[in-house]
């Protein structure tokens, strides 16, 4: 049986731009459609030329090598002619070899939004195209807030829809703008317009607010529509967009639809969705959702020991997908409800073999349980597990002894008479013996704390040199000014190696100050350094 082609279209730069606190520069447009395009998106929706001198400068050349550089823009306006449209103008000249055009399908925005009649709104439908494909571009266009506009006036809707189409637009995209249509009616409303708009000229736009843009996209598809509109990750204006990271996957590797649809991304390239996910979070210095699906670092982890254990014998007892199929991978994470299944492959994944039967692999989970009990989370703090195991299993020398640290903070005047804060902190270390005492000032106390601990430790500073700390997360974990806190720190050295660490105190400098030490033992450990 033939399959049927399911086109790809990614609007993370135009409509994901939408997403409060993202604000794509030149080089980021540059670099994520880069990213995009290698990896086998059809479609790569830039952004608006001539609307700022960011996306006219991006238009200014040809950015994909496979994928249709795409640009955005509203149809003509009411009232003047095409050449004498200067939107419309910017679009045709600029280096994309196709325009996604925006237009309105719904009569109360054509009368509310545009102030212009029914029958203008449609000839700039018609004139737009037509303009798209004489200047030798593909023409599409997004047939804004179609849903709701089809339930309140279909004829007119569908009159839109087929405006584009006759004049030769190559895909009418059929838009949930306001994100509220559910599945059922997606389906229905698509299955209608494709008879009269073959489905392999309409796609589907749809936005998050209800938290069905996925299901929503996946009902177009069952309805007839053979384009999807999406961003990374989801991203977008108020809830986002339909997210790619989690329909392609689908697309590819759930038979409902693989067995009669095909991508343009194939097994192999499928398995670098989640670097492309995570990639771009990086760039946007966001923290990756843990919990997104296939690509999230829980997307495949398991806590229960019973799960874990039925894991071990047979992925699939939990597994609805191969995690390598997606570039993620299994994890059986250390938790207060994880066995000696959990224990064993975290262990193992660390280099750490120990048999099954060996007492001190009781002591462990014993020991790990009671902490975890007190407010430490070591799911979240695999450095700290594996120095922990290490100990409990005698498997990781003592480089280093604390005999004390003090830190203060005064805030003061400078000498402009402006109010300042500065802190201190002094740690007294023994090393082999040797007793060494640092101090050093930080814009806070675990800032100073992190510098002194650094600033000599001994025969191991060349082993700790390009340590820093990249990210501190507090927790409180029960009320009051006297409550237990919990902090996790995040670390990288030179090589990019990341891991985090964690501290539990009822006062949160000795919280920071555990994990801080924890990171350096962390380190010692990996660079291979030999302590008493």
């Amino acid at each position: 049986m033939t399959k049927s082609r399911i086109t790809l279209f990614d609007t993370t730069l135009r409509d994901g731009a939408q997403t409060p606190g993202v604000d794509f520069s030149v080089e980021d447009k540059i670099v994520i459609s880069k990213m995009l395009d290698e990896f086998g998106i059809d479609y790569i929706e830039g952004g608006y030329p001539g609307a700022n001198p960011t996306d006219t400068e991006f238009f200014s050349v040809p950015r994909t090598k496979h994928a249709t550089f795409t640009a955005f823009g509203m149809t003509k306006r009411a009232g003047v002619s095409v050449s004498n449209d200067p939107g419309l103008a910017g679009l045709l000249a600029s280096s994309a070899s196709a325009i996604c055009y925006v237009a309105k399908a719904w009569d109360l925005h054509v009368r509310v939004a545009l102030g212009c009649t029914n029958e203008e709104n449609l000839e700039g439908i018609e004139v737009s195209v037509k303009a798209a494909v004489e200047a030798g571009k593909e023409a599409l266009v997004d047939c804004e807030h179609f849903f709701d506009g089809y339930k309140a006036n279909p004829e007119y809707a569908l009159a839109c829809a087929k405006a584009a189409y006759e004049n030769g637009a190559r895909w009418v995209v059929l838009c949930d703008t306001n994100g509220g249509s559910q599945p059922s009616e997606i389906r229905a409303v698509v299955e209608d317009v494709c008879k009269h708009i073959p489905g392999e000229h309409v796609g589907i736009h749809a936005h998050n607010d209800t938290d069905q843009a996925v299901a929503n996209s996946l009902a177009a598809i069952e309805g007839g529509a053979r384009q999807i509109q999406g961003t990374i990750n989801g991203i977008g204006e108020r809830c986002g967009n339909a997210n790619l990271i989690s329909l392609i996957p689908t697309l590819a590797l759930k038979p409902y639809f693989a067995n009669k649809y095909e991508i343009g991304i194939d097994a192999e390239k499928l398995k670098g969705i989640t670097r492309l996910s995570r990639t771009f979070d990086e760039l946007l210095n966001r923290a990756p959702h843990s919990q997104a699906p296939y690509a999230g670092s829980s997307a495949f982890a398991t806590k229960a020991g019973i799960h874990a254990s039925a894991l071990m014998k047979d992925p699939s007892t939990y597994e609805h997908v191969e995690p390598e199929s997606v570039g993620n991978k299994r994890n059986l994470m250390v938790s207060d409800q994880g066995g000696k299944s959990n224990f064993m492959d975290q262990l193992a994944r660390r280099g750490i073999d120990v048999e099954k039967s060996n007492p001190k692999l009781d002591t462990l989970i014993s020991v790990v349980k009671e902490r975890e009990a007190q407010g430490y989370a070591y799911e979240a703090a695999e450095a700290s597990f594996e120095l922990l195991a290490r100990r409990t299993l005698g498997r990781v020398p003592q480089f280093f002894k604390v005999e004390s640290f003090r830190t203060t903070v005064e805030r003061r005047f400078n000498a402009v008479g402006d109010i300042v804060s500065v802190s201190e902190a002094v740690v007294k270390l023994q090393v082999e013996g040797e007793r060494l005492m640092s101090v050093a000032e930080g814009n806070g106390p675990v800032n100073a704390l992190d510098k002194a601990l650094r600033t000599d430790l001994g025969k191991y500073q060349s082993e700790i040199d390009g340590l820093e700390l990249v990210d501190f997360k507090v927790r409180i974990l029960n009320g009051g000014t006297a409550a237990i806190t919990r902090v996790l720190i995040e670390s990288t050295d030179k090589s990019g190696e990341r891991w985090w660490t964690v501290g539990v105190s009822d006062n949160i400098i000795d919280a920071s100050f555990q994990a801080l030490v924890d990171s350096l033992n962390y380190k010692l450990v990996k660079s291979g350094a030999v302590g008493e």
